[in-house]
Parts: C-alpha cells; structure tokens; sequence
C-alpha cells in the first residue's frame, strides 16, 4: 500500500485524527444523551457506587459483571499473583532515585514481560487465554510497583502484600505500610474505577496499534504508557496539583487565574476532548473528595478547588475533568505528586488490556496513509 494519498483525490486531512472512527468497540462508550461514560453499557458513576475495583476489572475483561462465585474465584487468582518478583525489583533498583516515577514503571513492565516464559518464539502470545493470564499479572504485580516506586523515593522497604485485603486496601497497604481508615480506601477505589477505561484515547490506541502488528499484550502496554506519559495525555492530574501549591489559598485563585490565562497558560484538569457539557465522572470523585477534605479536616482544600474552578467557569466556561477532583484527592491520601499518572497506569491497564483482547479478537493491522507535504520527486546532484 502506497505511503501517501492518491493525489488526484482531494485530500481528507483530520489532524489528531480527530473525528474520525476508527474501530468499533463493545468496551466503553460516552452516551451523548446523558453524558455519561458507560463500561459495558453500565454507567460509571453507578459501578462507582455499587461496585468494587475487582467487580469493574472483571466488566471490562469478560463483559459482565461476575457472580458472587466468579467474583471470588477470580479475587483468588489476583492475589495469587501479587507478589513482585525479585528481579523485578532488582531492575528497579537498578535505577537512579530521580528517575521519573512513569520510567520505573514503564521499565518494570517491559522486564515482566521479558520474564514471561510463556512467550513462544511465534505469534502464540496472543492466545486469548494467555493473553487473560497476563493481564491479570499486570493488574495484581502493578500495584506492587507503584508502591515501591514511592517507598524507594522515600528510603523504605518494599512492603509485601496481603491476601486477606482487597484490592485498594492491599496497595494503600503495600504504599504507607498500613491500611488506612475507610474514606480513604473507598475513595482510592472510586478514583481506580473512574480511571479504568475510556474508549480509543491516545494511549488505549496506541495499546491497539502495538496489538494490531501482533505483537504482545505486554509490548502493548509498554507503548501505552509511553503515551500516558505525554502531558497532552496523562499528568494532568500532577498538574493540578502543582498549580494548587502555586496558589496557595482560595482567596489568590482569580488573581492567579487571571495572569495564567494571560499568558498563555494552559490550564489542566480543566475541558474535555470528549465532553462538551463536563465530565460524568467528576461528581463522583468530587464526593470522594469532599469525604477526605472532612476526614482529613482539611478545608482549605476544598476552599481553593472551589474557587479555582468558580474563577474558571467565570473567565472561560471551562468546567472540571475527572483529573481536577483526583489529583488532591491523591495528595490527601498521601501519593507523591509524581506517583500520581502511575496509579493512572495501575487503573488503566484494565481498559488497555480489555482492548488489546478486543483488538486480537477481530485483527486488521492499523496503518493510516499520509498526505505528502515535502518537495516534488527531483534529481540527487552529480558531485
């Protein structure tokens, strides 16, 4: 297939691809008439409240939510896996301390996958059983991760895990060395089931176009969370976070406002690809966080959310993504700042994983054209 468009046809260039379909998908979806994020046909704001991690991860895999037995069953075989194994920890402390918190886990990953000895010298890797296995390690080893991630930043052990936790109470667990009080494990759960999928971003296709070449889910994974990396993509979260301490207080919000937005300043945790009327996602991470602020007796947080986001709505009628709510729902909790995209990583690799199956299952390698915009065909000069 030639490498450009025919150019006797008027070219149809969508920069970013924006707007243009790409796939189908039984995944997830936006319903534009309530505006809310669906899993499986299931409103996310419900699953938040009714359901667990655990119950969504197996949503997005499988495709309905489990029954008691299979739910069991497969907690079983999560916590099963939740030990790191020691060369993995061995390649992370192979690093420098100041290597960024998305390097360690991106690098983490690719030697889990470079450990997986069920990878056969052809293309029996994308076996839809294995391929289930191995997201199952990636979901119960991720947390183990992300947790000495930070306890290595901070000169402590790594904590092993324990398997009569559930799923965020065993990485808050493995994170700070305890479990904490309930409002703090219910609204990390929340924000993990919040993050875990959301159709055909840059980094799930990103997960899709590694898969459509045949290559392995973990390979996958390793070039999504390369493009998690990107602040156009994932970090937002951090940012707000950053922005939060460079306020300080409700009462400088517009003023701070008013001089980003003149100079050019992008503002994140703010606007939606996707959503044009706010995202679905954020009264429910905003009840969690309204849950810590009291918990943690800090209303000094929720006093500059609100003004910020008030100050926003004023000067652009720009509302809140779920990263606004969630990054000081992180900082109250305890994460570092710069832990913050990889715990976006730790929820997210349900959904890329439940994409990388869906993409095996009816396979077409994915490979745009371009429009050429260099210099017509001419001669190399005789020297």
């Amino acid at each position: 297939m030639p490498d450009q468009l025919n150019q006797s046809e008027p070219a149809q260039i969508r920069k970013g691809l924006a707007g243009v379909i790409a796939d189908t998908t039984a995944i997830s979806k936006v319903n534009p008439e309530t505006n809310s994020l669906l899993y499986r046909g299931y409103p996310v704001q419900e699953l938040a409240a009714n359901c667990t991690f655990e119950d969504v991860a197996y949503l997005l895999w499988y495709g309905e939510l489990p029954s008691p037995a299979q739910l069991d069953a497969f907690v079983e075989l999560e916590r099963t896996h939740r030990v790191l194994d020691d060369r993995v920890k061995d390649a992370i402390d192979l690093l420098p301390l100041e290597t960024h918190p998305m390097d360690v886990v991106r690098t983490a990953v690719s030697v889990l996958g470079a450990l997986d000895e069920t990878l056969g010298a052809d293309t029996t890797w994308i076996d839809p059983e294995l391929t289930q296995q191995r997201a199952i390690r990636l979901y119960a080893q991720l947390p183990a991760i992300v947790a000495y991630t930070q306890r290595r930043r901070r000169d402590e052990d790594l904590v092993p895990p324990r398997d009569d936790l559930a799923y965020s109470a065993n990485f808050l667990h493995m994170t700070f060395g305890e479990v904490p009080e309930l409002p703090v494990v219910e609204a990390f759960d929340v924000s993990m089931i919040l993050y875990a999928e959301h159709s055909f971003n840059a980094s799930t296709f990103t997960a899709r176009v590694v898969a459509s070449t045949l290559s392995d889910v973990w390979s996958a994974v390793v070039a999504a969370i390369g493009a998690l990396k990107g602040p156009l993509h994932g970090g937002a979260n951090e940012a707000v976070m950053h922005a939060f301490r460079e306020i300080g207080s409700a009462d400088r919000a517009e003023a701070w406002l008013a001089e980003a937005l003149a100079a050019k300043r992008k503002i994140m945790g703010f606007g939606h690809r996707v959503y044009k009327h706010g995202d679905s996602r954020v009264p429910t991470m905003k009840a969690s966080l309204d849950r810590l602020v009291a918990f943690t007796h800090r209303p000094d947080v929720l006093e500059l959310y609100t003004a910020l986001e008030t100050a926003m709505d004023r000067a652009k009628g720009i509302k809140p993504n779920l990263d606004y709510p969630s990054g000081p729902a992180y900082d109250l909790i305890g994460f570092e700042t710069e832990l913050f995209t990889p715990l976006f990583v730790a929820a997210r690799v349900t959904g890329w994983t439940a994409h990388v199956m869906e993409q095996y299952a009816s396979n077409s390698l994915i490979r745009p054209l371009s429009a050429y915009s260099g210099p017509a065909e001419r001669q190399v000069p005789v020297r």
